[in-house]
């Protein structure tokens, strides 16, 4: 009798673990989408319960990967429709908004350019960042300023963003010159010692280089302390990209990945920390953003409702984490980007040098100089149209919400894929897939029709607070570049985005330098 009973409780708890599977997998993607759907927005049908159309999305990369084989021999700039052929195809066939699932995640992708223009100019908090992006990548962002919503976003904010304000970055332009200064060095020693001409693979000496400044302006360490930090967070950043997100419990299961992950996890916890308690040991520090940091988390007390679940060690670590990748990695890849272009784009290297050089005159450039350096920034802004190290704008309906006279059910994911819009015809002209930064000779309102879907720093109320540190290291490290070297493409480069977290150049970029 009594096995009876316990083999009918555990087939009752399985019926209804059974129950909560279909509902939470099946049912409530139904009811998400049967609500879009009668609003006119359609998508493809999922062809798996776990995995949704992700079995679609990677065969058609596949088949785009196998047929664009020879396509890294040219420099083509059309790199989405083999990186993303699935959003390509679904806008052609169900419209400018549609709909998928990713794993268990509803995406709303949108390319409609009002509904783009409502989801730049929404304040509300009811649209925030996606769940998955502080769950499924937890390990990277956890609950810091890139991933976090409502008040803790907001608490977030009020201490991060004074410290990129222009008149706190300016205050950088001389230590971003010492940084520079100092790579740029052996960059001259090298080509001295191979006879005025060398190979150097640019986008790792500019990820050294990036991650240096960061870390003394905003943390104030040298690169060799902090080192070790940042090679880990891009090996995690590399593996994380490996998962799929939105796959029910992938994130659980322990992987070889999976247990990668959490190893590295728990590595840059202690690591940081490690930085974090030495600097309030210190009798004396700076103001920098580090100390806003530990200050800020003395207001996370543990039993606060608002914060409820989040510790002061977390606060501090993952927000720490979300600087340290967002204020170097992103900013490495546009510079090298931009050297890759002016590399395969003479005239505008020869222009933009010769700005350069009328401006500095033999001076070190500081923030009045930059401002006045116009073509560099129409490369830049033109580099960021055609390379935004960003893939998408994400957002999620936190309750239910109108967009645009649709109304956008809660627990929706609104996907803008950027790369997509930063190439539309319609809005940057029949020349959108071409390098051509003059367009941005009067600024972005002349570059294209609408101004909303230039978005590399993202939209809205959450758009990045470190793009005016971004748009001056950039131009900083061009500048001084420019100044003293002239480049072209080893024959060794192969064209070939990737994406990785940011897009980024699958093997590197490989440049022939020499002293101008």
């Amino acid at each position: 009798m009594a096995a009876e009973m316990i083999v009918s409780v555990l087939l009752g708890g399985l019926v209804l673990l059974l129950l909560y599977l279909y509902e939470s997998l099946v049912l409530k993607q139904k009811r998400l989408r049967s609500k879009l759907e009668k609003q006119g927005i359609r998508g493809p049908s999922p062809s798996s319960i776990l995995l949704g159309n992700i079995p679609e999305m990677k065969r058609m990369v596949k088949l785009e990967v196998m047929k664009s084989k020879d396509r890294h021999l040219s420099i083509a700039h059309d790199w989405p429709s083999k990186l993303f052929p699935y959003l390509l195809q679904w806008r052609n066939e169900y419209g400018p908004n549609f709909t998928y699932l990713s794993g268990s995640i509803q995406q709303l992708a949108v390319t409609d350019l009002e509904m783009v223009k409502e989801v730049s100019l929404c304040t509300s908090l009811n649209l925030g960042k996606p769940g998955y992006v502080s769950k499924d990548r937890k390990s990277l962002f956890g609950q810091g300023i890139i991933a976090a919503n409502g008040p803790i976003w907001y608490h977030q904010r009020k201490i991060i963003a004074p410290e990129f304000y222009f008149v706190r970055v300016k205050g950088m332009v001389d230590l971003m010159v010492d940084c520079t200064t100092t790579m740029l060095r052996s960059w001259e020693s090298k080509i001295e010692g191979e006879g005025g001409i060398a190979v150097f693979g640019v986008d790792e000496d500019l990820r050294s280089l990036s991650a240096d400044i960061i870390s003394r302006t905003s943390f104030g360490s040298n690169y060799s302390q902090g080192k070790e930090i940042f090679l880990k967070l891009r090996t995690l950043q590399k593996i994380m990209y490996q998962r799929y997100i939105g796959v029910p419990g992938a994130r659980y299961l322990a992987t070889k990945n999976n247990r990668e992950i959490w190893r590295l996890e728990k590595e840059i916890h202690s690591m940081i920390l490690r930085v974090a308690k030495q600097r309030s040991a210190e009798a004396t520090y700076e103001k920098d953003l580090l100390q806003m940091i530990i200050e800020g988390a003395k207001n996370y007390g543990d039993t606060d409702s608002l914060f409820s679940g989040i510790s002061q060690d977390n606060f501090i670590v993952d927000n720490c984490k979300s600087i340290y990748f967002a204020g170097h990695e992103t900013t490495a890849i546009t510079a090298s980007w931009s050297l890759m272009l002016l590399a395969a784009y003479p005239e505008w290297q020869a222009r933009a040098r010769a700005e350069v050089l009328r401006i500095c005159t033999d001076r070190i450039p500081d923030a009045d100089m930059l401002r006045s350096m116009r073509i560099l920034n129409m490369v830049i802004q033109e580099t960021l149209r055609l390379y935004a190290p960003s893939m998408f704008v994400g957002r999620e309906a936190l309750d239910d919400i109108e967009l645009n006279g649709i109304r956008i059910p809660k627990r929706t994911n609104i996907l803008i894929p950027i790369p997509i819009l930063h190439r539309l015809p319609d809005i940057w002209g029949p020349d959108a897939l071409d390098f051509n930064p003059k367009r941005f000779e009067h600024g972005i309102l002349g570059a294209c029709k609408f101004p909303q879907a230039y978005m590399p720093f993202g939209v809205g109320a959450r758009i990045c607070l470190g793009q005016h540190l971004a748009m001056t290291e950039l131009k900083v490290i061009l500048s001084l570049i420019l100044s003293k070297f002239c480049f072209t493409l080893s024959p060794a480069y192969q064209h070939c985005p990737t994406a990785s977290m940011v897009i980024e150049p699958e093997h590197g970029v490989s440049l022939q330098v020499r002293r101008v």
